[in-house]
């Protein structure tokens, strides 16, 4: 696991090393044990690295002395790499260690372009080919994008600049950007960024399962790749999870796991302990986040419960709600661009204690609502009767602030402005609709949306840019292909509810966390930004009507409005809207400390 930059121009000079020195510095958190940048004229390709897999060996950029001209940076892990380098070896290649990265200039070697459809993992790769008459790059992120890539083209000059993290890419000389005039309402619509855009025009980001290739002063030419077909799934739901489970937990390096006390983590938690006990393991390290205080929808009873009946050592993190403040504004700035989720600084204080309590790996149960059916909006369009709108009610479930409260809020301009460009929320409704016209059962279209759009924008972003704050790698098992293609294949009456994970799960959990409702792990928001709340003061400077009026885009009377609304009576879905809009202030005002001044586009 690591963070990994570069840049790629026709006819240029060799890259600044203090800039690239930069750019390295802005994401060296992710990667703290090793640091390497090589350049060349037009060129550069550097790592920040967060040693996993073989400590002592897997040197990156990784070259092998018999391909000389070909290098390569891995941000990942590449789970199958141990049988592509017997493979690989009985082609003739030589590798100097057993780190899974080494082996990727020999695959490229092999394969091309086409190298990353034989990968089965987690991974943003990024692949130099310098050789004379074969020159290009070329970047791959895995199939579900849990490991992204964001990159920046510059049409004036042609250079092509990448990095892990969105500060560390601003740090380049030559990128040049401002906030998307969509954004701020792309993110009351869904809450975060949506499919290849960004917050930030002139910066897009890889979308899942997708293989760019640069060629010397022209533009990334993108194109999805066929899913990693992997081994096939053997058994039930519970023996299927169980093989991942296993193969993720085997690390290098201290794993732990993520316990929120829900029915997905419970299961990750219950398998890993099960193998842990299995292989005579010490006993396997849980983590789970509270806030100090009363607090409503408290999961830690539930969380100690899936944690007594797996027998691991639980860790009850405490967060004193002061520091919730300074909580917001470093995880607005690890992420670069605004996510309305509060979950995030939950996320960002739960990895800081997992690595300061010496564990590098952490297992984590993010896809399993997507992948069988778990969300209520989900439920709700499966049994919405015919002539109701379910589209649009799916859209509205997804937004931190409903259609008519957005419009409601938006000064004539901005209202006109998206009228005219249309509505992040217009096109998810348009693709979920289109999914039916052709046939496509409901389960099947919106489980497809919430893996294949929403769960790489709005979940995995967050878990990997928030888990490398903390140089913590977090594993994912359901979303490895066996899972993904379980799943997939399971008829929708199956998925419907997370059905197929209670079965799993019923000689596994406590009955206390089979029978709760379902409830995110997040931040009590409404409490929070209710009076005396620990949050009250910073959204109301946020939401300050002089910040509003010089943004131009939202009404300062109509959200002052609502805020006393809210004050009076504590509400979530109006806490909720508050929050979101107070983030994108946040993020507006981070942006510009980012070195280059908004409104600077190419």
């Amino acid at each position: 696991m690591c963070r990994i930059l570069g840049s790629f121009a026709a006819g240029a000079d060799r890259p600044d090393p203090a800039e690239l020195a930069a750019v390295s510095a802005r994401q060296r958190h992710g990667g703290p044990d090793e640091h390497q940048v090589l350049s060349g004229p037009g060129w550069s390709l550097g790592c920040d690295r967060l040693a996993v897999t073989d400590p002592c060996g897997g040197t990156q950029p990784y070259r092998l002395p018999h391909l000389p001209g070909v290098l390569a940076v891995l941000n990942g892990e590449i789970y199958n790499h141990e049988e592509l380098r017997r493979r690989l070896a009985a082609r003739g290649h030589r590798f100097p260690d057993r780190c899974d990265g080494t082996l990727l200039p020999a695959l490229y070697a092999e394969y091309g372009a086409a190298f990353a459809e034989h990968l089965d993992g987690m991974f943003a790769v990024a692949v130099l080919d310098l050789r004379p008459g074969s020159a290009q790059l070329v970047l791959a992120v895995d199939d579900m994008g849990m490991k992204p890539v964001h990159f920046h083209h510059d049409p004036y000059d042609g250079s092509t600049r990448f990095a892990s993290e969105i500060p560390a890419l601003l740090a380049f000389e030559g990128v040049r950007i401002a906030p998307r005039e969509d954004a701020l309402d792309t993110l009351l619509a869904t809450r975060t960024s949506y499919a290849t855009h960004t917050a930030l025009d002139g910066v897009d980001v890889l979308l899942p399962g997708a293989t760019a290739v640069v060629r010397p002063g022209c533009a990334p030419v993108v194109r999805r790749r066929a899913p990693h077909a992997g081994a096939r799934p053997v058994g039930d739901t519970q023996d299927v999870l169980r093989h991942e489970v296993r193969r993720l937990a085997t690390a290098d390096a201290p794993v732990c796991a993520i316990t929120s006390g829900g029915l997905d983590s419970g299961l990750v938690t219950a398998l890993a302990a099960e193998h842990r006990r299995e292989t005579d393991a010490p006993p396997l390290h849980t983590f789970h986040l509270t806030y100090r205080g009363k607090w409503p929808d408290s999961e830690a009873a539930y969380a100690r419960s899936v944690a007594r009946r797996a027998r691991t050592v639980h860790h009850e993190v405490s967060i004193d709600p002061d520091e919730i403040p300074s909580l917001l504004t470093r995880t607005v700035r690890h992420l670069g661009q605004p996510n309305a989720d509060p979950i995030a600084l939950s996320t960002y204080a739960l990895f800081r204690a997992v690595r300061e309590n010496g564990f590098t790996v952490a297992l984590a149960g993010d896809g399993a609502d997507e992948l069988f059916g778990g969300y209520d909006r989900m439920r709700a369009a499966l049994t919405a009767p015919p002539g109701v709108d379910w589209a649009g009610a799916y859209a509205d479930a997804l937004s931190a602030a409903p259609r008519l409260l957005r419009e409601h809020l938006y000064t004539s301009s901005y209202a006109a402005f998206i009228a005219d460009h249309g509505s992040a929320a217009d096109r998810v409704e348009g693709e979920l609709r289109s999914a039916e016209a052709a046939g496509t059962d409901r389960a099947t279209a919106t489980s497809a949306f919430e893996t294949r759009r929403r769960l790489p924008a709005y979940h995995l972003r967050r878990v990997d840019h928030l888990s490398m704050a903390w140089a913590v790698e977090a594993r994912l098992p359901f979303c490895q292909p066996s899972v993904v293609t379980h799943a997939r294949e399971l008829p929708p009456e199956a998925r419907h509810g997370k059905r197929a994970l209670y079965e799993a799960g019923a000689e596994l959990l406590p009955a206390s966390v089979l029978n709760r409702p379902k409830q995110p792990f997040t931040l009590p928001i409404a409490a929070m930004i209710a009076p005396g709340g620990p949050l009250l003061d910073t959204v109301r400077e946020l939401l300050s009507p002089a910040r509003l009026v010089l943004g131009g885009k939202i009404r300062a009377d109509r959200v002052n409005r609502l805020l006393a609304r809210h004050l009076e009576r504590p509400n979530q879905h109006i806490a909720l809207a508050l929050w979101a809009l107070a983030v994108h202030e946040l993020w507006t005002e981070v942006v510009q400390g980012m070195r280059i001044p908004v409104g600077c586009a190419a």
